[in-house]
C-alpha cells in the first residue's frame, strides 16, 4: 500500500473589492498590479481586506500602490520582476569568444 501525500494546503482566494479595482483604475497601477504574480494580488487583497479600522485599511491600501509604483517592493521587502531577474542573468553569462 502506498503512502499518500499529505494534502496542500490552500490559500483562500480574496475576490478584488471594487473600490480597490477603482483606487488601481484611477491611480493607473492596474497594469502594474496585474503583472505582479498571482500570489501577491491575493496577498494584498487580503491583507487589506483583514484590517479591523478603515484607517488601518486605508493606509495598507496607500502601502500597496506605493509598492506598485515603485516596482521593487512587496510587502516592504526587495522584489524585482521575473524579467528584471531574466535580464540580469543574461547580463551576468560571460559571452564566448570566437
Amino acid at each position: 500500500m502506498a503512502a499518500s501525500k499529505p494534502a496542500r494546503r490552500q490559500r483562500p482566494r480574496h475576490p478584488m473589492p471594487a473600490a480597490i479595482r477603482k483606487t488601481l483604475i484611477t491611480s493607473r497601477l492596474m497594469a502594474a498590479y496585474r503583472l505582479r504574480p498571482a500570489y501577491q494580488w491575493n496577498d494584498y487583497l487580503g491583507w487589506i481586506e483583514r484590517a479591523r479600522l478603515d484607517t488601518t485599511r486605508q493606509r495598507r491600501l496607500e502601502q500597496m500602490l506605493e509598492e506598485l509604483a515603485a516596482g521593487d517592493r512587496y510587502m516592504k521587502m526587495a522584489w524585482r520582476p521575473p524579467a528584471a531577474r531574466a535580464v540580469r542573468r543574461r547580463q551576468a553569462k560571460p559571452r564566448s569568444t570566437r
